[in-house]
């Protein structure tokens, strides 16, 4: 029976991160040009937080009911909707990682009912676009590290096991250029994971996930 219920937790989990909220590519301004009074949801649009990469300035832009983020700099202006401010998360401070590279990748990140909602941003060949994911973490944590080893940060994600229902927890890990590397064994707790509360698996710690 454990075992079914790992297995369940993990088909539910990874199609969650498929699945949930990704939007049209109409939704992006592209390289339009940027608004000093730009509107987020219903406000103005207020800066929470930026990170430089590289020659270029990442910013996270938040109103009411909504959000978006800006990136000005050598690549040019781009300003791409935040999805996770338009589900409900909540951004802030510690909403914003970067890991620059030849394909360096950001990830936005926010609490939304005690789960953390992510969405990616990949700058490649001096263009910034949005991952075709979206990433949901039921066990409170989504991050960034090179699993696999290929110089392009990998999203982590902590999930817990059987729907949510009990304590068992295991980590998922996705390249940020798409599909899944793989997932950990799970533990009995989401803070025995190695390495809580970052965790970062080795890519040798990591298995096939139940949907292949």
């Amino acid at each position: 029976m454990q075992v079914v219920a790992v297995v369940a937790a993990l088909v539910f989990a990874a199609g969650l991160v498929f699945a949930y909220f990704q939007r049209p590519d109409g939704t992006d301004s592209g390289q339009s040009g940027i608004d000093p009074g730009m509107r987020c949801g219903t406000t103005v649009c207020q800066v929470v937080i930026g990170k430089s990469v590289g020659g270029d300035l990442v910013e996270l832009l938040s109103g009411t009911g909504g959000g978006r983020i800006r990136v000005t700099g050598e690549s040019g202006p781009f300003v791409f909707e935040m999805t996770i401010a338009e589900s409900g998360a909540t951004v802030n401070a510690e909403s914003l990682l970067c890991s620059e590279a030849p394909i360096s990748v950001c990830l936005v990140r926010g609490a939304q009912n005690g789960k953390v909602l992510g969405e990616v941003l990949i700058r490649k060949d001096g263009t910034w676009s949005r991952a075709q994911a979206a990433y949901l973490s039921s066990a409170g944590y989504l991050g960034l590290h090179d699993v696999n080893e290929d110089s392009t940060a990998d999203v982590v994600s902590a999930q817990r096991g059987c729907d949510g229902q009990c304590n068992d927890s295991f980590v998922q890990v996705f390249s940020a250029l798409g599909p899944i590397i793989g997932c950990t064994t799970p533990a009995p707790a989401r803070e025995q994971l190695a390495g809580w509360p970052a965790p970062a698996p080795k890519l040798s710690q990591l298995r096939p996930c139940a949907n292949g």
